[in-house]
């Protein structure tokens, strides 16, 4: 990381998050004790209804001893998955949140009942490493996996299991409440008072829970649900992770004829509309600020609860996104600064980053989050895996990675582990404009991303044809008049304009310059650019359904001295007859 200007925020990191950790001891040796400290679990009344959906073929891999999560994979030959190390963090957040249970509940046969109850057996005796079990959002998720699965594991169960299963309920119930009483992340935060309400609602003897829970449940949805339906992280994937949570809770209020609280009803209803703005038309959501593959049919889901014919929304200005659509032609921009430090974990550095979608095969996109991986994840976090610009080969934001001196090195892992490779510094100032010309949609955006090391501004405008035949753009980069003088803002910088395609389009160079882009659904889309070459070159897509795919990526290269724009545009080659 270079530091520069940011060596001071990063010490004012280090300075609050000594003195959260202070606090967090004190808080632990000197608190009341937990509300749930004499409770106890006695039976449990309802089992909530798990919207995500499940594949018996899995419950067949499960069988085999072939645990696929993350992109990973882990053969057990015979034995018990909490034997051995995880092949990365992210399988082993899977492994011990228990979400794949209802892969068992599929299958609908006594041998993976047995199973489960196998596995949820081996995990509860102690088997496994208790330190990856026990972070608040795997903790959170395998609470509410216990209750909305208990059918499948309690079947044909006898009443010495029945009991020890209840235990585990409330052990994590008060691991829970306890984390509530530390300085958790907000999004850790949230989830824990959402499996705690699922815990009051569904287990008997636990019910004090309930009161507080929903309490941290309003503060936290009022807090971080934006007045457009974003969460404050940007992060899309957190988001329909979320309502899939969500609109189960609401049924389980209304199952025990406990009136939903308000703030949870005004969520779900601005969420959903979001997550349609966010919508391309092969059933994937824009790989934005975390956003890797689409579970499609998860999406498909939550959709059914905004109404089958419900329209999207084309202008989201808190949580910084935008729509335009022309024809059968779609794009979605990201035209927002980066969120708050504490939410930051998996945004990207791709402010004026866009992608395009002609029918429902996507054109232009960006490389996509990979579903486990450090080094890959903090790449596909890096300007230069948006379709956007980079300037000076550096990224818009700043991430606590790397570090001067041992100390600082150390420092950063310290932190990573305690709060995540979270964003240092970004944007600040980000404007969008939107108007109409001519039938044409044109949205207008800047940020001061490079303007504090580099001394430059980013200007993108894009304009929409209304029939969606042509898709014109603009990159400006700008030096302020105010900007401060010196040698290093003012030596010429150079900028790399990319517009990365998806794996499907086939790309080649045209005599005239342009290139020709061809879609398999037979349609032809050709590139150009004003008075600068263009190249392609290769990339990586990410958030491929199989994994990281090899792609094409076309670049734009040109050296800024003072204020430069560039023009460049895509448009729909006729249809050749025949």
């Amino acid at each position: 990381m270079r530091w520069g200007t940011d060596r001071w925020r990063f010490y004012r990191l280090i300075g609050r998050e000594v003195a959260r950790s202070v606090r967090d001891t004190y808080a632990r040796v000197s608190g009341r004790p937990d509300i749930l400290a004499r409770a106890r679990v006695t039976a449990l009344v309802i089992a909530p209804h798990d919207l995500r959906t499940s594949d018996a073929t899995f419950a067949d891999d499960i069988y085999a001893g072939l645990f696929v999560f993350a992109g990973r994979s882990l053969s057990v030959s015979g034995r018990s998955p909490f034997d051995y190390a995880p092949p990365s963090p992210e399988w082993a957040d899977i492994l011990y949140g228990f979400g794949w249970l209802r892969h068992l509940r599929a299958a609908d046969t006594a041998l993976a009942r047995a199973n489960a109850r196998a596995f949820v057996a081996d995990f509860i005796a102690g088997r496994g490493d208790a330190a990856l079990a026990r972070p608040t959002p795997v903790a959170a998720r395998r609470l509410i996996s216990f209750l909305c699965q208990s059918p499948l594991v309690l079947e044909g169960a006898d009443h010495a299991f029945y009991q020890v299963f209840l235990k585990a309920l409330g052990k994590t119930a008060r691991d829970l409440e306890s984390d509530l009483r530390r300085s958790i992340s907000p999004q850790s935060r949230l989830l824990a008072a959402v499996a705690l309400c699922y815990a009051g609602l569904c287990c008997d003897g636990i019910q004090p829970i309930l009161r507080r829970s929903t309490r941290i449940l309003v503060r936290e949805l009022e807090r971080q649900i934006l007045r457009d339906g974003g969460h404050r992280s940007r992060d899309p994937r957190f988001a329909m992770e979320l309502l899939l949570d969500l609109l189960p809770l609401r049924q389980s209020f209304l199952s025990r004829s406990i009136d939903p609280p308000e703030a949870l009803l005004h969520a779900i209803d601005r969420m959903l509309p979001l997550l349609r703005l966010l919508r391309h038309p092969d059933a994937s959501l824009s790989h934005f600020n975390g956003m890797g593959a689409t579970a499609a049919d998860h999406l498909a889901t939550l959709l059914v609860y905004d109404g089958a014919l419900a329209q999207p929304m084309m202008h989201a200005p808190n949580s910084g996104y935008e729509r335009l659509e022309g024809g059968r032609v779609l794009v979605v921009a990201d035209v927002g600064a980066p969120p708050p430090l504490p939410d930051s974990i998996n945004a990207g550095a791709g402010c004026l980053s866009f992608e395009m979608s002609s029918g429902p095969q996507r054109i232009v996109v960006n490389c996509g989050l990979p579903a486990s991986g450090p080094e890959l994840r903090r790449l596909a976090r890096s300007t230069a895996a948006h379709s956007t610009a980079t300037v000076g080969d550096t990224s818009s934001c700043r991430f606590l990675v790397g570090g001067g001196a041992w100390y600082e090195r150390w420092a950063v892992t310290w932190l990573s582990h305690r709060i995540g490779p979270v964003i240092l510094r970004g944007p600040r100032d980000v404007k969008a404009e939107r108007t109409t010309e001519e039938g044409a949609t044109i949205l207008a955006a800047r940020h001061d991303g490079y303007l504090g090391d580099l001394g430059l501004v980013h200007e993108r405008r894009w304009r929409l044809a209304r029939n969606g035949n042509l898709l014109e753009g603009e990159d400006a980069f700008v030096r302020p008049p105010d900007a401060k003088r010196g040698k290093a803002r003012h030596r010429p910088q150079e900028v790399a304009v990319r517009f990365h395609l998806h794996p499907a389009i086939a790309a080649r160079g045209l005599d005239d310059g342009r290139l020709e882009l061809t879609s398999p659904i037979g349609e032809i889309w050709h590139f150009g650019a004003e008075g600068v070459p263009v190249a392609l070159e290769e990339s990586v897509y990410f958030a491929g359904i199989t994994g990281a795919r090899r792609t094409d990526q076309i670049v734009l290269y040109l050296s800024v001295a003072e204020d430069t724009r560039i023009r460049w545009g895509f448009a729909r080659a006729p249809a050749r007859q025949g």
